[in-house]
């Protein structure tokens, strides 16, 4: 095998997700992003996270230009079913329509239906294992993003 074509292999085989961790909007509470972003790095993943207080503006205009994979956002505010969805028009608009949104924090039930229908998925409460969420990110990013299996 030339020199070339195992570069590439290697870099193909290494590739890593880039995930934004996001709190966007008046949510103060942010240990359970960083134990988020903590967990995606040890997965494997490139984390970038916004600080809390990030408006919804502030993470899509992030998302676009460190080109991720993910936007992760959470809340534990209640504020989930305006700022999730205002993220995801965000993003979208921006040109974003490749990246996908996963979603975390406090959500009730019959909110997660009306999340999904605007594309974010997971949305996940406190107590969701680590791994379920991390698996969750990459067998979207592989089938979505990357149009792996």
């Amino acid at each position: 095998m030339s020199k070339q074509r195992h570069r590439e292999t290697s870099t193909a085989r290494e590739k890593k997700i880039r995930i934004l961790v996001a709190k966007p909007g008046l949510d103060g509470h942010d240990r359970g992003a960083l134990i988020l972003c903590r967990a995606f790095r040890d997965a494997g993943m490139e984390v970038i996270y916004t600080g809390f207080l990030a408006t919804p503006e502030q993470v899509a205009q992030m998302a676009i230009d460190e080109d991720v994979d993910v936007v992760a956002m959470s809340l534990l505010n209640g504020a989930h079913m305006t700022a999730f969805p205002k993220v995801a028009r965000l993003v979208r608009e921006r040109g974003g329509n490749d990246i996908l949104l996963v979603g975390g924090g406090i959500i009730p039930d019959e909110d997660k239906p009306l999340l999904e229908k605007q594309g974010i998925t997971g949305n996940y409460g406190p107590g969701t294992p680590l791994k379920t969420i991390i698996d969750h990110i990459i067998e979207r990013v592989r089938k979505e993003r990357w149009k792996t299996i």
